[in-house]
């Protein structure tokens, strides 16, 4: 069961509201039905074997596992952080970062449940790697999270046009709010009270979150990523 940690500094009021709005954005992912029906591409697989690489497969699946693949990252990710805080960590980063981890774990979850119950065309379990990460450096940290999250939040945006199932879209689109909230915690985190939530870098001229392609995701966030894998409908090797 989760822990809450309690705050009393000052600012308490405004950051444990910042809080409450976190975790009430992926209340109903836990229970939302883990049963996704409608996939028909058990064939357009290879799966992780003697050197073979996995294919993400076409249509909705091969957009789920793409999703999947990402969501593995975040919580990868989210629970080395929280199994070794950095040092200095104040008590409100730490119950940040722990509502952080406990959405991504949902999402990973979510995705595996959801794709196990709709096709045999699943990745598998990925590993991951974080050579320029110093995880005891709070700097580090955060740069790292802001990445992982603002590349997140991009990869649904680019990646909903290419869903069918309208069923799909929904999740993905409920998924994609929660995603743009922590990037704005850990910017806030970053800059505090600024104007970096919304910034430049990440909201375009009209106004919109930036969206993009799969192939631009997968090279920047490769880099973490050790499990080799394709997507050959959407040019990713």
């Amino acid at each position: 069961m989760k822990k809450t940690i309690h705050v009393s500094n000052q600012g308490a009021t405004l950051d444990t509201s910042r809080r409450n709005f976190l975790k009430l954005s992926g209340v109903g992912l836990a229970i939302a039905g883990l049963t996704m029906i409608g996939c028909n591409d058990d064939d357009d697989f290879q799966m992780i074997n003697d050197g073979q690489i996995f294919d993400l497969g076409t249509g909705d699946v091969g957009v789920l596992n793409y999703a999947y693949a990402l969501e593995q990252l975040e919580a990868d990710f989210y629970t080395k952080v929280v199994n070794n805080f950095y040092t200095g960590i104040s008590s409100i980063e730490k119950e940040v970062f722990t509502d952080l981890y406990h959405h991504e774990v949902i999402h990973r979850d979510f995705f595996k449940a959801a794709i196990t119950g709709a096709t045999q065309n699943v990745l598998p379990k990925l590993d991951f790697q974080y050579p320029n990460v110093n995880f005891n450096d709070r700097n580090s940290v955060l740069a790292t999270a802001k990445a992982l999250e603002d590349t997140g939040v991009a990869a649904y945006n680019g990646a909903g046009k290419y869903i069918t199932n309208p069923a799909y879209l929904v999740i993905a689109g409920k998924i994609v709010s929660v995603e743009a909230r922590h990037a704005s915690a850990i910017r806030n985190l970053i800059n505090p009270g600024s104007t970096d939530f919304s910034g430049d870098d990440v909201i375009d001229a009209n106004g919109l979150d930036l969206a993009k392609e799969p192939k631009d995701i997968v090279m920047a966030a490769g880099g973490f990523i050790k499990t080799r894998f394709t997507w050959k409908e959407r040019g990713i090797n």
